[in-house]
């Protein structure tokens, strides 16, 4: 009997500004990913989809205020393309396609969020720039709104990298091993907080050590430790980790 062949995780990126995505993702894990067909990244320029001979994308502020504002009109066409293109594909026409927009109004990204994500076969991220994006594409073309967190870039695109970076380590086979995953930091095996801290050779260099309890080759004690410095990383640099431990946010 036939093994059903998984359908890659396709990215669909629309931006004002394409060629910042060249380099990171023509490299390391990421471009192994789209070789081996695990994922798939396209880049869309939403100038194309723009009226005129300027190809405007931007326009004033209703009630006046600095800078400009992106258009609605583009993006609800580009969203609409973009989901035609991905459908007149040989890909499962049952999967649905998730609308993202970058924006600082958005809820926090987090590890959950993360692995959640991975499980839908088309993500749609549309960036963000300038003073913003008309409120109507994040009322009633946004199926999700998500931030990186609580400071001011100057657009989407760097989130969207982050995004396709975290959310493809959750695809299955992206990932040398998938033990590669087990007890990293925000995780199920962690309970939400930092993993423990790792060291490798030399032992010791310049008068700094390592614990000797990793040295010992007691698996039971190393576990012990790992979990002691774990809780002890996590309540020295991310306290409020610990509030969230028993429910793993």
């Amino acid at each position: 009997m036939a093994v059903e062949k998984k359908n890659p995780v396709t990215f669909s990126i629309l931006t004002l500004f394409p060629k910042m995505f060249k380099g990171p993702f023509s490299e390391s894990i990421l471009k192994r990913a789209q070789d081996d067909g695990k994922i798939i990244i396209n880049i869309y320029n939403l100038r194309d989809w723009a009226e005129g001979k300027q190809k405007q994308v931007d326009d004033e502020p209703y009630g006046g205020g600095a800078g400009m504002v992106l258009k609605l009109e583009p993006i609800f066409r580009a969203v609409e393309d973009i989901k035609k293109i991905y459908y007149s594909k040989k890909i499962n026409k049952k999967d649905h396609t998730h609308v993202i927009l970058l924006t600082p109004k958005g809820k926090t990204y987090n590890h959950r969020i993360t692995e959640k994500l991975s499980g839908i076969n088309h993500i749609l991220l549309i960036c963000g720039h300038y003073e913003g994006v008309d409120h109507r594409v994040f009322e009633h073309l946004a199926e999700e709104r998500l931030s990186i967190g609580n400071y001011i870039l100057t657009g989407g695109e760097m989130p969207a990298m982050i995004i396709v970076d975290s959310v493809s380590r959750h695809v299955d086979g992206v990932l040398g091993s998938e033990a590669s995953k087990e007890g990293e930091s925000f995780s199920y095996t962690t309970k939400g907080l930092l993993k423990y801290p790792v060291y490798t050779r030399p032992e010791v260099y310049e008068g700094m050590g390592i614990p000797e309890v990793l040295k010992s080759g007691n698996h039971k004690e190393i576990d012990q430790w790992r979990k002691e410095a774990a809780e002890e990383l996590t309540e020295q640099n991310r306290p409020e980790l610990l509030l969230r431990k028993s429910g793993y946010f």
